[in-house]
């Protein structure tokens, strides 16, 4: 990481380790807000560089440089969200976003960093959820007050108080928000499937996937069932969803019948859930996230965006 204790900013080390100590925080909150790890990673850096763009005597004026990095980071995201709605209304295809590989550090966040509003029902998001691709497409159908509001709130724990700072709303107006986007997430999303039964079904998928049984793939998805993919007008994807359980059964098996000679389906944890990658030699392209309603898959995403697949070759 870059040294930013040039001159002018020669504080001692343990304030500037407590500044880059925020970083992964930093980068988990834009992540969630933004979808994208390379927009969260922007969006840090800028946060990054706002800090130290102030003379020492204005950073000793600080109080709190965490509280000050995440309500700038906030800021940030909030208007990276609005003009990122334009960019993805022109995008090729349908817009995924961007798939985590199996890191911790990406389904935790630092204890403490704020209160949260005891007056808030107790129905909150939970972390690991917080990161799965189900969850992250539907705050994709929400407003970016409603998304900052709600991971703010509900997964970082921080009051509608603070978060009115951000969004420039009241602390009730923020309430509403992320209560709006409570009922939206509970009437658009089944109930999580546990761990174990997620991956059976994923495991089970997979093998008739590369067997090419039609049946057993009808006999593992939900009638209405849905197959989204993500090329970005890179690589070859279906450019809209398909619909009904059979019609993807049948459409994913004529994918494998043109490449599964070449590619490598590998069971890997997508996002904190079971999943499936598609290897090339050693580069990855696709990536595959799954939703689970009882004892059948509900949707598929299906990532094959090369830009959005880096830190699954390289990691």
């Amino acid at each position: 990481m870059t040294d930013h204790s040039g001159p002018g900013h020669d504080r001692s080390d343990a304030g500037l380790n407590a500044i880059i100590s925020e970083r992964r925080q930093l980068t988990n909150l834009a992540y969630r807000l933004l979808g994208s790890l390379a927009e969260a990673e922007d969006a840090v850096q800028e946060t990054y560089a706002r800090w130290y763009a102030m003379s020492r005597e204005q950073q000793d004026a600080i109080a709190s440089p965490g509280a000050w990095l995440t309500k700038v980071a906030g800021r940030i995201c909030l208007d990276m969200l609005g003009s990122a709605r334009a960019r993805r209304e022109r995008y090729v295809g349908e817009w995924i976003p961007e798939p985590l590989p199996d890191r911790t550090d990406w389904i935790s966040t630092r204890a403490g960093t704020a209160t949260a509003d005891p007056a808030d029902p107790a129905d909150r998001v939970t972390l690991d959820e917080s990161v799965g691709m189900a969850f992250l497409v539907t705050l994709e159908s929400m407003t970016p007050a409603q998304r900052v509001a709600l991971i703010l709130h509900d997964v970082f724990a921080y009051s509608f108080a603070e978060i009115a700072e951000i969004t420039g709303r009241t602390p009730a107006a923020c309430r509403e928000l992320a209560s709006s986007a409570r009922r939206r997430i509970r009437t658009v999303r089944p109930p999580a499937a546990p761990a174990a039964h997620q991956a059976g079904l994923v495991k089970n998928f997979k093998q008739a996937w590369e067997a090419g049984d039609i049946d057993a793939l009808i006999g593992l998805l939900d009638p209405g069932a849905t197959f989204t993919a993500d090329g970005g007008g890179l690589v070859i994807a279906a450019l809209h969803p398909i619909e009904g359980g059979e019609q993807v059964a049948r459409y994913i098996t004529e994918i494998a019948g043109r490449s599964f000679d070449k590619v490598t389906i590998l069971e890997r944890t997508v996002n904190g859930q079971p999943g499936l990658m598609a290897q090339l030699g050693d580069v990855t392209v696709g990536v595959y996230a799954f939703e689970v309603a009882g004892d059948r898959i509900k949707h598929i995403w299906a990532v094959r965006n090369p830009d959005k697949l880096r830190p699954w070759t390289a990691g």
